[in-house]
């Protein structure tokens, strides 16, 4: 009896120590749980028809996040598992990248260390059959092959290859390993002393691969200036922003911090043991740049340390962290704000709901924003200044850039996007090196004399043009001109993809780029560099 006493006084005088706010919270939050689980218990019992429901429980809690914010969501346990392959960096399968060619698998590329190259597929392999079954003139999807090729590490699977020159098919049993997403899409130099690096997610993986690319580049050049361009690049892991922002940044400056009503305020410091601390550095962001992407800009905008080169970036600076669910679910619910160094918030604003919230897009379009900085209106309000040289910058709604660069339009040709909708560019190009391969790796043996000496011919262009007629697809009344030479562009881009790597595409796609052209210009020039910063 004694000790029952002494139970019941512990238990009271641990309920005395918890606020009574807190208790009153944890006992509406039990009775809205019993309440709902009543409901659904009701539903099974005495509905008419028959339920699913695990489907109306998902259905509840995607509602419920959803009039949170915009970034609270929930992922099913398939989710889960797909959607963290790209930021742990590495999926488990046979290391190809693949087209469907004329209903017939296709390896574009074996990836470098993979367990196909390993055992000798090469590009151009048709695949014919996979663990004894026919997979050619079935009308194959992608999903269709991921599921067929993809599997635990150490597993086998057995392929028939179909090889020109060879008479008889070829069989390749290849066991599954790890093989590795790269988040890097290229790093190469712009000229004697400026490098470039494009990111297209931070990833687990994002430091290590800007380390190592930096150190390649600065193997053999003098690198005294880096183009860092984060267009696109809609964000990842909030500790890869970190560790990447400390590479430009010396020791004790403040990264970025985190704050919410449940979370105490977290600040993230540099350490100074960063790899580019001393070079000068340029940023280049755009409308797709968000999350992690802003992290970084901030911190070097707002501790004046490089020059941002764009348009305004996207405007989310919430913070989420991810809760396991007992099926192997998950929602990632946030859980702060993030601040930029200077104290900013550049969260967009989310008050009149998600619909409005995603056509953000659309209206800065329609209203000029991508096209005219004059189009852009921030409140004073928003105003706050950099730490060192005391530049306006400002918060609420993305970053935006110290040198505006308008939105290239010819992009948005329609001749040239319905040849890449309707799936006309793509396969002619695969058709293309599927013949010449061989013959062209003879003549380039590099892609400096590829880059040098290989150019579209008006033929190969016509050629296109009588694929996309087959398509119904014609050329308008827009810049014939214009559009025929981005359409080149491309076509010399995707055939030095497959022949040399993924950064070689990006090399050239970018020769006219007119943000990177702006960021040499700045960077080339020490007094215009000092300026923007207001040194």
């Amino acid at each position: 009896m004694r000790y029952l006493k002494l139970s019941l006084l512990l238990v009271a005088f641990t309920a005395l120590l918890i606020p009574a706010s807190v208790q009153a919270q944890e006992q509406d939050v039990q009775s809205q749980a019993i309440k709902f689980g009543r409901v659904l218990r009701l539903v099974q019992t005495f509905y008419v028809d028959t339920t699913n429901l695990q489907s109306l429980t998902e259905d509840a809690i995607r509602k419920v996040l959803s009039d949170l914010d915009p970034h609270s969501v929930y992922i099913s346990a398939k989710e889960v598992e797909e959607m963290n392959e790209p930021l742990q960096g590495n999926f488990e399968g046979i290391g190809i990248s693949f087209n469907i060619h004329q209903d017939t698998l296709m390896v574009l590329t074996t990836i470098p260390g993979g367990p196909s190259e390993k055992v000798g597929l090469r590009p151009g392999d048709r695949i014919v059959t996979v663990d004894g079954k026919n997979v050619a003139g079935i009308g194959l999807t992608n999903q269709d092959v991921f599921d067929m090729l993809r599997g635990d590490k150490g597993t086998k699977v057995n392929l028939q290859i179909k090889r020109k020159g060879e008479k008889n098919l070829l069989d390749f049993t290849i066991v599954r390993d790890k093989i590795p997403i790269h988040s890097l899409d290229a790093a190469y130099m712009l000229n004697k002393h400026i490098a470039y690096v494009k990111l297209n997610r931070f990833a687990a993986t994002t430091p290590d691969e800007f380390l190592e690319a930096m150190d390649k580049l600065k193997n053999n050049n003098k690198v005294d200036g880096l183009v860092l361009d984060l267009r696109g690049n809609g964000g990842g892991y909030l500790r890869a922003a970190i560790e990447l922002a400390d590479q430009f940044l010396p020791d004790h400056r403040l990264v970025v911090y985190t704050k919410g009503i449940h979370s105490p305020k977290r600040e993230y410091f540099a350490t100074g043991s960063g790899d580019f601390e001393d070079g000068k550095v340029v940023i280049l962001v755009d409308e797709g740049s968000a999350s992690a992407s802003e992290i970084v800009t901030g911190a070097v905008q707002d501790w004046d340390r490089g020059v941002v080169i764009g348009r305004r970036t996207f405007g989310k600076g919430l913070v989420q962290q991810p809760f396991m669910l007992s099926d192997g679910s998950m929602i990632r619910l946030t859980t702060a704000h993030y601040y930029t160094p200077s104290g900013r918030n550049i969260q967009k604003p989310y008050s009149k709901g998600i619909k409005e919230y995603r056509n953000d897009y659309l209206e800065r379009f329609e209203h000029g924003e991508f096209f005219s900085r004059d189009s852009i209106n921030l409140p004073d309000s928003l105003m706050t200044h950099t730490l060192v040289t005391k530049r306006k910058v400002y918060g609420g709604g993305g970053i935006m850039p110290d040198i505006f660069v308008p939105m290239d339009t010819s992009v948005n040709y329609r001749y040239y996007n319905e040849l890449v909708r309707k799936n006309v560019l793509f396969p002619f190009v695969v058709g293309y090196m599927d013949k010449n391969r061989g013959e062209l790796l003879k003549q380039y043996k590099t892609f400096d004399a590829f880059n040098k000496g290989y150019t579209i011919s008006d033929a190969m262009y016509q050629k296109l043009v009588a694929k996309g007629d087959e398509e119904e697809i014609k050329p308008g009344k827009e810049n014939p001109e214009v559009s025929e030479n981005l359409l080149k562009q491309q076509i010399r881009a995707l055939i030095a993809r497959d022949l040399y790597d993924n950064g070689t595409y990006f090399q050239i796609m970018d020769e006219d780029d007119k943000a990177i052209k702006k960021a040499v210009q700045v960077l080339s020039d020490s007094k215009l560099y000092d300026k923007y910063l207001g040194r």
